[in-house]
């Protein structure tokens, strides 16, 4: 029996790599878990009831594309966040997480050809995983871009030479980045946006972190693009409930561009995808319409960040990050500090090296560990005192 090559070369998904790093060895303490990023705040108080009131709907089969209320609630968001009207009938789809989305729409969107050429996905390095197996899985060339300290943790993807933005098809960014926290400029999105001009590729907007940050409120991708009066259908964004919400378990988010795009992405779903049971339609129309829980989350997030900052504080490089809400930790080598954290501490913390793919023998996540601040204050700055004990001690 064969099997599709364009597959064979994909490293293990991050997860079972640190199971396979670790298992072998006794935990050096109570065990606790830096490692995924899923958010243990209080998810809204009214969810209970919203689903219990539309339990009889599992009965049905779902709306593909999302519920009218649900759509309508999504692009009023849209509105009120970053002050951009879309119809909620063409612009918007809803997502059974935003995972789905980012694949899903790399596989409607992204031609067989550019230019009588092999198309290329521009993806950070490190990265969302799915990235990457998006570009495989359409057979695109993954064009992996450093974004490291010295790029302010954002992929130049200007730098590129013009050969290859010449075949780029799509281009993936995260702003808020995971894993590290940094969020682009206006002027990042108004660059990045004309580049994609000139040499005709979609942004890909990863902005699921957007709503988890201290101080000023990050810009949006759509928004930018609006205020350039850019092509509509130049920049698609993804959001999603899991982050935002404490509703990982959800697996509610959205996709919303210009009409041409989501109509592509709405036919593939037709024919593939997997729709949001009613009930969920339902609860997620009523938390896209709440701030109130969202603003209780992000000022437990700012505390966590304060938490962290005077932790490192003296420490270079370790500060809490503008927003997103892991720790992007350097270390003489990821795989080395997780051993030495979990033998010692019992803290499980994921290599950076698990999030970067090497290029030219190169890894710009090597040198990293990412810790997740998800638990609860005291839980994460008890184990931030022992990290920093056990790795910088």
């Amino acid at each position: 029996m064969t099997f599709p090559e364009r597959f064979s070369n994909l490293p293990e998904y991050a997860f079972p790599r640190l199971r396979s790093l670790l298992d072998a060895h006794a935990a050096g303490g109570d065990v606790m878990h830096m490692t995924i990023g899923e958010p243990r705040h209080a998810m809204p108080d009214f969810v209970a009831d919203v689903m219990a009131a539309h339990v009889g709907d599992f009965a049905k089969y779902p709306a593909n594309d999302g519920t009218e209320g649900l759509r309508a609630s999504i692009a009023a968001w849209i509105l009120r966040r970053f002050g951009v009207t879309v119809d909620p009938a063409t612009d918007v789809m809803a997502l059974n997480g935003t995972r789905e989305g980012l694949m899903n729409a790399c596989i409607a969107l992204c031609p067989e050809t550019k230019n009588g050429k092999r198309p290329v996905v521009l993806t950070p390095n490190p990265f969302y995983q799915v990235y990457a197996v998006a570009a495989v899985t359409v057979g695109a060339e993954p064009v992996f871009v450093p974004a490291t300290r010295e790029t302010g943790y954002l992929p130049d993807y200007a730098s590129l030479p013009a050969e290859i933005l010449d075949r780029t098809t799509i281009a993936y960014i995260c702003s808020p980045s995971n894993p590290q926290g940094a969020v682009a400029s206006r002027d990042y999105l108004r660059d990045l946006i004309a580049l994609a001009e000139k040499h005709d590729f979609k942004v890909f907007a990863d902005e699921c972190y957007s709503e988890i940050y201290r101080g000023e409120k990050p810009v949006g991708a759509l928004q930018v693009a609006r205020e350039m009066g850019a092509d509509p259908e130049r920049v698609v964004i993804f959001h999603s409930l899991s982050k935002r919400s404490n509703l990982p378990g959800l697996r509610s988010g959205f996709v919303a561009s210009g009409p041409k795009n989501i109509h592509h992405i709405k036919q593939l779903r037709a024919y593939s995808g997997a729709p949001l049971p009613l009930p969920i339609q339902a609860v997620s129309e009523r938390v896209w319409a709440d701030e109130a829980h969202v603003e209780a989350s992000r000022a437990l997030y700012v505390e966590k960040f304060e938490i962290a900052d005077a932790v490192f504080d003296g420490i270079d490089g370790c500060a809490a990050p503008q927003a997103g809400f892991f720790l992007w930790l350097p270390v003489a080598n990821g795989e080395e500090a997780a051993i030495k954290l979990w033998t010692q501490t019992g803290i499980r913390v994921l290599p950076g090296a698990y999030l970067s793919r090497d290029v030219d023998g190169e890894n710009p996540g090597a040198g990293y560990i990412r810790v997740a601040l998800v638990a609860p204050k005291k839980e994460t700055q008890r184990g931030l005192i022992m990290l920093r004990d056990c790795l910088y001690g």
